[in-house]
């Protein structure tokens, strides 16, 4: 009687039953198809890693990543991006096994060297943004910062003894910064300074064009959303994860803790010159980093300006060209090449070019 009953209940359910039945496996269904839409799928996290080692300056790098096993292989990847560049844009130190910046330099004069890819493309650049910047940004004005350079780096060191550079030694240098000099085989790949004075000097295009490299090449390991910040020089990849811009603060000239003004990136970098972090004191004036190379001194026309380019080469280049530049001509400049920028004027003042404000 007992195997007869349970029997019984296998074979027959009531209406109810059934349709309780019917509910559950649609429930099931449906949950399961959930489990493969987009939409439901996990949402990637915000990972960030900072390195002090490149490039000389700090370099933070922001990402979203699936899972952190992720983000480590991306930033791992970008890491020894970075460090090849690092080495092959360096006029100072020779780095085994390559022919960086400082080798080409050493053979001003003598024959030509052959060089990697990039840092010939970016040496191709540098002749490139001369023509565009109209002569602002040269990259054969190396014998002329290099003057600067060591009478920074003593006056710096020794600040009791901190003097200009020879006017007469400025003035030499100075015959010697023709970019015609620079000479590209592209087949050969070699480069080769056919003025034994002539000095390389990438710093005006040096590190945006090694963030868009590594920005490009982020992209193309299938990273979509990526913040660069290359010592300043600050390069977005897509968007936030959210599918909203990339908000980053423009620093205040005059309060290095403040913010000037917040903007908006995405797909595009912002670099911003001034004369307010890299500088010397003699007599009690300080004297910047960024040379005119009309009056081989520092430049003295505006505090800082800020340009907004999709090129992080092109952002880095003609913000260097418009500190260089009285306000009027810059701004000529800038709308002439399709460049957004925001200039603080001497007197305090602020000037938009395509750049809108975060309210």
């Amino acid at each position: 009687m007992g195997m007869g009953k349970r029997t019984n209940l296998i074979r027959k359910s009531s209406p109810r039953a059934r349709l309780s039945l019917r509910m559950l496996a649609a429930v099931l269904c449906a949950v399961l198809l959930l489990a493969f839409v987009p939409g439901c799928t996990p949402v990637p996290q915000r990972y960030e890693v900072t390195y002090l080692s490149l490039f000389d300056t700090v370099v933070t790098i922001v990402l979203y990543a699936d899972s952190e096993a992720e983000a480590q292989e991306a930033f791992r990847a970008l890491y020894n991006d970075l460090v090849r560049y690092d080495a092959l844009f360096d006029i100072y130190d020779d780095h085994p096994g390559i022919n960086n910046l400082k080798a080409v330099n050493d053979n001003a004069g003598k024959a030509p060297v052959a060089v990697d890819p990039e840092l010939f493309s970016l040496i191709s650049f540098g002749k490139e943004v001369y023509v565009l910047t109209d002569g602002r940004v040269n990259i054969a004005f190396g014998s002329v910062l290099s003057l600067w350079h060591d009478a920074r780096t003593a006056g710096i060191e020794n600040p009791d003894a901190a003097a200009l550079p020879e006017r007469a030694a400025l003035e030499h240098a100075t015959e010697h910064t023709d970019i015609e000099n620079v000479i590209l085989d592209e087949a050969a790949g070699t480069v080769f300074l056919a003025d034994p004075e002539l000095q390389l000097d990438v710093g005006a295009i040096g590190k945006g064009y090694a963030a868009q490299l590594a920005c490009d090449n982020a992209r193309a390991r299938g990273i979509t959303s990526m913040l660069l910040n290359l010592g300043g020089n600050v390069c977005a990849l897509g968007t936030r994860a959210d599918g909203e811009p990339w908000r980053i603060d423009v620093q205040d000239p005059d309060d290095p803790a403040a913010a000037l003004c917040t903007v908006e990136l995405a797909d595009a970098s912002l670099v911003t010159s001034g004369g307010y972090q890299r500088y010397y004191t003699v007599a009690g004036e300080r004297y910047h980093h960024i040379i005119d190379p009309e009056t081989l001194m520092p430049a003295d026309y505006e505090k800082a300006v800020t340009v907004m380019h999709a090129d992080s080469g092109l952002a880095d280049a003609f913000s260097t060209a418009l500190f260089n530049l009285p306000y009027e001509q810059g701004r000529a400049l800038a709308e002439e090449n399709g460049v957004s920028a925001v200039w603080e004027l001497r007197d305090g003042s602020t000037e938009w070019l395509g750049i809108v404000p975060v309210e």
